[in-house]
């Protein structure tokens, strides 16, 4: 088989990959969804309104390229020099792939890594790991800052009308009711058991082959987790880790030039939103209904009506899945064209 015929059939399958995931992302919107995005789209103001738009979207392109920068930089010191349009193509079809099927982006950016870049598997998915841990702690950071900002307002936000119940109220119950549950202290109680069971009795598990194997994949991960330890370039490491939150920052914060109703809100209301909003990215697939709804609320505490903020929130979420799934979508095709590293 010619070389030119395997890249063409390989081009057909990732182009078909990519109509699968682009369908799988957006089955389940439903008509009153797809009626929303469509009143919301008229919500945007005339003029200039839809520059900002584009804008946005290339503030979140610029996030995840800055991402996989920091990639590059995470695998460096595991002797394996990838390309950065690599990188680039592997973190957008991770995110693509993640609208459809949560979490199978992440395998997906392994094995490009191992396709075309030669990086072992288990060590890209231990730097991905340690990015993900990273990120975590920069978004809660986010969070409880946005918290703190808006205490007064969410804390006498009404969450029960009937019963006149408050967000602060509620969570006081909740992190009462948390305390004082004996289940959590004896799932904790039997972690710590099976580790100290598996540490003494290490030897054993050691002479059996599965075992070995197991034990050979879990030390790649962890070269890959403990991998920010020996960066070439620290300062770098976090000046783009940093940029990637700032970028989406700056998407939120232009995205409201596009409504009337938000063009007066300030650079606080635009980091709120982000806080919040991101939170409706984690707990849903895609965001598909909790971001709308999260960021709609979050507007509300800055004295939107709520029609309006449901329309900038649902603008809001289909301006980042668009994005990601035509930016996907060009990188599984340009991916398919990519030659593999000489990595050894």
């Amino acid at each position: 088989m010619s070389e030119k015929l395997k890249r063409f059939i390989q081009l057909l399958i990732f182009l078909g990959v990519g109509i699968f995931f682009t369908w799988f992302s957006v089955k389940d919107l439903t008509a009153e969804d797809i009626a929303m995005i469509k009143e919301s789209a008229a919500q945007v103001r005339e003029g200039n309104s839809w520059f900002f738009l584009l804008l946005s979207a290339l503030f979140i392109v610029l996030a995840h390229y800055i991402r996989a920068l920091r990639s590059v930089l995470l695998i460096e010191p595991l002797n394996y020099k990838v390309r950065k349009s690599m990188s680039f193509y592997a973190v957008m079809v991770c995110y693509f792939a993640n609208l459809a099927i949560p979490r199978i982006g992440e395998i997906l950016r392994c094995t490009f890594l191992q396709r075309y870049e030669k990086v072992p598997f288990q060590k890209s998915f231990g730097t991905i790991l340690t990015e993900r841990a990273i990120d975590l702690i920069l978004f809660v950071v986010l969070f409880v800052s946005a918290i703190f900002i808006n205490q007064n307002a969410l804390s006498q936000m009404i969450v029960d009308r009937e019963q006149g119940t408050t967000l602060g109220m509620r969570i006081e119950n909740m992190a009462s009711s948390l305390i004082h549950n004996h289940m959590i202290y004896i799932l904790l109680g039997g972690l710590v058991l099976l580790v100290a069971l598996i540490y003494f009795t290490r030897k054993k598990w050691g002479k059996i082959n599965f075992f070995v194997k197991v034990k050979n994949f879990m030390v790649g991960i962890w070269q890959g987790l403990i991998s920010v330890k020996d960066l070439k370039h620290p300062y770098l490491f976090v000046l783009y880790t940093l940029l990637i939150w700032v970028s989406f920052f700056a998407s939120t914060y232009v995205c409201f030039f596009a409504f009337d109703f938000l063009a007066d809100l300030g650079p606080v209301a635009a980091f709120s939103v982000l806080g919040f909003g991101t939170l409706g990215f984690i707990i849903a697939q895609g965001g598909l209904g909790a971001a709308p709804l999260i960021i709609a609320a979050t507007l509300v505490l800055y004295n939107v009506d709520y029609t309006a903020s449901l329309a900038a929130g649902w603008i809001n979420w289909t301006l980042q899945t668009i994005t990601v799934i035509i930016v996907g979508l060009v990188s599984l095709v340009l991916a398919s064209f990519a030659k593999t590293s000489k990595n050894e």
